[in-house]
């Protein structure tokens, strides 16, 4: 399962020692402005040229607005950006049919699309039907809502047959990643924070501690003749 960075902060994508390789980073709005910058077409170019520095593989953003003039703008100059960056770029845009029309004109760029905050089987189908490249449902919310995440995800994975990939987003609990791994999850979205607090475990501390002890008491062990 790949594993993409849930930041818009340049200075948090770093790989943490003991983690595998990310495949990217992806962003959102509500990210942009938590890292203290302005939801504009500035701010994007600049993402994706720090993408670039650090070479990443990929990296995702969202459209902020429900405009295809705009949509038509950004596009112009972000994938040439995306080209000379040497990342691939990933549109995000809302999985609801009020984006269709932006959705469309993203399709006539050749751009991969993921459609975010998926909530639903009827979603997924639509999603399938319009033949976009990935979705993301946020698991941390439908699970506040109490909502049975794992029957959306399980659709989500079968749908991975026909093209369509997961990208599991919102991911709160170490459990949650697991069983991704287990069904065979495309990818996750993970926070810097929580990639970082699992690169290490306190049961495995524990067991290098007594490993140590071990050895070193193994050295005054007087065999008996």
């Amino acid at each position: 399962m790949k594993l993409y960075l849930d930041t818009a902060s340049p200075a948090h994508w770093v790989r943490p020692e003991g983690a595998p390789a990310v495949a990217g980073v992806t962003t959102n709005p509500t990210l942009i402005r938590r890292a203290d910058y302005p939801v504009t077409l500035e701010t994007y170019h600049h993402l994706l040229m720090k993408a670039g520095e650090q070479r990443l593989p990929e990296i995702m953003l969202q459209l902020p607005h429900r405009d295809v003039a705009e949509a038509h703008q950004w596009l112009k100059a972000l994938l040439p950006a995306a080209i000379k960056a040497k990342t691939r770029l990933v549109i995000k845009v809302p999985c609801h049919a009020d984006w269709l029309n932006v959705i469309e004109e993203v399709k006539t760029w050749g751009c991969p699309i993921l459609l975010t905050g998926l909530s639903n089987p009827m979603q997924l189908l639509w999603a399938t039907s319009l033949g976009v490249q990935y979705v993301a449902p946020y698991l941390g919310r439908l699970e506040d809502d109490g909502r049975d995440m794992w029957a959306l995800i399980e659709a989500c994975i079968a749908c991975q047959q026909e093209g369509l990939k997961l990208v599991a987003a919102s991911i709160r609990r170490e459990e949650v990643l697991s069983r991704l791994i287990a069904l065979g999850a495309y990818a996750a979205t993970i926070s810097p924070s929580l990639a970082e607090s699992l690169t290490r475990d306190p049961l495995t501390d524990q067991a290098i501690r007594q490993f140590e002890a071990d050895s070193q008491q193994s050295l005054t062990y007087v065999p008996i003749h």
